[in-house]
C-alpha cells in the first residue's frame, strides 16, 4: 500500500484550492507538476516549481509512488459513479482525508544474530465524491465595491498630490 507519511504529504493539498484532477495527477508522474511539502519536509529538496505554492522554503516533490496510488483511487471512484448512474464529468471531490493504519510488523536481522523490528505505516484513505450541477458565471452588479474610508483617504490624498 501507500506509506502514511507520503500519503498525508500527498493529500495536504487544498483539495478545494487546486483543482484535483487525473491530468495534474499525471503530471506529478512525469515532474511537470510538483507538490509542495509543508509538514513533513526532512530531507526534501529545493525546487523552482515549489515557488508557486509559497512554500517556505520552495521545498517540494515528485512523489511518484503516492500519486499512482491517488489516480488509482480516482479510477475507482469514476467507475463507482458510472455503476451507481452518476454523471462522471461533473463530480468534484468533496471530502478526502488521510488517517494511520495500524502498522504491521515484520523482523530484520541484523548483524551478531540481532533482530530488529521492520514495521510498515499503511494509512486509510477517505474521499467523497458529490456530483455538482453546472457551474454558471456570476453576474456582475452596477454598483460600486465597497471601499474602506483608510483606502478612500489614500486615493484622495494621491489625487490632492498630483
Amino acid at each position: 500500500g501507500i506509506n502514511a507519511e507520503y500519503g498525508k504529504q500527498w493529500y495536504q493539498r487544498r483539495v478545494r484550492e487546486a483543482v484535483v484532477s487525473t491530468q495534474s495527477t499525471g503530471d506529478v508522474v512525469v515532474q511537470k507538476q510538483i507538490i509542495p511539502m509543508r509538514r513533513f519536509m526532512g530531507g526534501v529538496g529545493r525546487h523552482a516549481q515549489a515557488k508557486a505554492f509559497n512554500t517556505s522554503g520552495s521545498l517540494g516533490a515528485w512523489p511518484k509512488k503516492s500519486a499512482g496510488v491517488f489516480l488509482g483511487l480516482l479510477k475507482n471512484a469514476e467507475s463507482n459513479a458510472e455503476v451507481k448512474g452518476l454523471e462522471v464529468d461533473s463530480l468534484v471531490i468533496d471530502h478526502i482525508q488521510v488517517n494511520r493504519a495500524p502498522q504491521m510488523r515484520r523482523r530484520t536481522y541484523r548483524a551478531h544474530g540481532r533482530i530488529n523490528p521492520f514495521m510498515c505505516s499503511p494509512c486509510h484513505v477517505e474521499m467523497i465524491l458529490t456530483e455538482t450541477e453546472s457551474i454558471v458565471a456570476k453576474e456582475e452588479e452596477d454598483a460600486p465595491k465597497k471601499r474602506s474610508k483608510k483606502k478612500e483617504a489614500r486615493a484622495r490624498a494621491r489625487l490632492g498630490a498630483e
